[in-house]
């Protein structure tokens, strides 16, 4: 079943209260995923390499030995913080040179997310649990999206926890099923993207990866994954500069999107949405089959048929 939500400020005063409206929107999509949670969140630019989200199984690990071995390998750590069992780093270094070094030296660690904005968490449990855990609601940013999930053909596991990311800033929530991913992936694979789970949605964030990689734009990208894609999906991507939501031509996944002058907000069910502010006066409306909504970091919306 699952559910997804969605939140792209276009208010900049509202940054501060990113985690404080997304919070209860995710706590919401409760009953449609109680098995575990996850979020992304856009914020806190680093522009000086590549900032990346780690998570490690041990809820006692030690993240700031981890840091000093980090710097002395990497020539220096620019700051870094830690999230119940989660670390974001800041590194003055690319991606690559990164995760080689954690692949020979640290593969007991996760990469969630790496970019210049973005910061991933997730993890087993309910929604409520999830967000009080890495304490969503202090949390600041231009926008979020998140998921909770009810596995029903696989186990309940970390690494089946969305959001999903196989690019830089690039992130994906998805209620639904595909069912072509396996050969998807292995082409995707000869390609160069990597893959770190077996789940169909990690394969549709890696599609996007490789589409954008080519050139064009997110809203390219997804006129590309509605030709190859087989299944039923809804998604919700976020990248650094903007926030979109597609839905496959029989839509038979449910999706509804309120938007007003502060923000754009989108849920599995209008329930998520009810509680923002001005929500009584927002434009809110069913996104069509196969209609891509993208909204640009400048507040400039495109549509696709």
């Amino acid at each position: 079943m699952c559910g997804i939500v969605g939140l792209y400020l276009k208010n900049p005063a509202l940054e501060e209260r990113l985690g404080e409206l997304f919070e209860p929107m995710l706590i919401a999509m409760t009953d449609r995923g109680p098995d575990s949670a996850g979020f992304a969140i856009y914020g806190d630019e680093y522009d000086g390499g590549v900032k990346l989200t780690l998570q490690s199984d041990e809820p006692a690990y030690d993240w700031a030995v981890f840091a000093e071995r980090l710097g002395d390998a990497l020539g220096g750590v620019d700051g870094w913080f830690r999230n119940a069992n989660a670390a974001v780093f800041k590194l003055a270094c690319d991606e690559k040179q990164v995760r080689d070094w954690l692949k020979h030296h640290t593969p007991e660690l996760r990469v969630l997310s790496a970019g210049r904005s973005i910061e991933i968490l997730k993890g087993v449990g309910l929604p409520r649990d999830i967000a009080s855990r890495f304490n969503l609601k202090a949390m600041r940013g231009s926008h979020a999206i998140g998921h909770t999930r009810m596995a029903t053909e696989s186990a309940v596991t970390l690494q089946g926890c969305h959001p999903f990311s196989t690019g830089l800033d690039l992130c994906l929530v998805h209620n639904g099923s595909l069912s072509n991913h396996n050969w998807l992936r292995a082409k995707l694979k000869r390609e160069g993207i990597v893959f770190e789970t077996d789940n169909d949605s990690e394969v549709a964030a890696g599609y996007l990866t490789w589409r954008l990689a080519k050139g064009g734009g997110l809203t390219q990208a997804l006129e590309g994954a509605l030709e190859d894609l087989d299944g039923f999906f809804t998604f919700a991507i976020g990248t650094r500069d903007g926030f979109a939501v597609v839905r496959d031509p029989i839509s038979c996944k449910p999706a509804v999107i309120a938007e007003t002058d502060d923000y754009v907000a989108m849920a599995s069910e209008y329930r998520a949405l009810a509680g923002l502010p001005g929500i009584q006066s927002a434009k809110v409306w069913e996104p069509e089959p196969a209609r891509i909504h993208v909204w640009e970091r400048d507040g400039a919306k495109v549509e696709a048929a």
